[in-house]
């Protein structure tokens, strides 16, 4: 077990560097902004077009979430490395 969290932490560093950072939200911004597009191009509907919005608004309040209010407020001792991480430490908790 220690090999392999040992593996895994040489694979994911901490992203350190300002531009690369600037780089990996841009391309999360052109990933979603492509994939909307995309879906309201098959479908360009209101309706369409509001439950983008709505599950843009929802995924955003979910991050909100897993990182701030779990952080600040129910194990402020804890960093999470990303939803996963969130997602694993709820279910160890829970069995505990």
């Amino acid at each position: 077990m220690f090999l392999r969290a040992e593996w895994q932490h040489s694979l994911m560093r901490d992203l350190t560097n300002p531009r690369h950072m600037l780089v990996k939200a841009a391309l999360f911004a052109v990933i979603g902004s492509l994939s909307a597009a995309l879906l309201f191009i098959d479908r360009p509907s209101l309706r369409t077009a509001t439950l983008l919005a709505l599950t843009i608004w929802a995924f955003s309040r979910l991050y909100y979430f897993a990182f701030y209010v779990i952080e600040r407020y129910i194990d402020p001792t804890f960093r999470f490395s990303g939803i996963f991480a969130a997602l694993r430490y709820l279910a160890a908790r829970r069995k505990t």
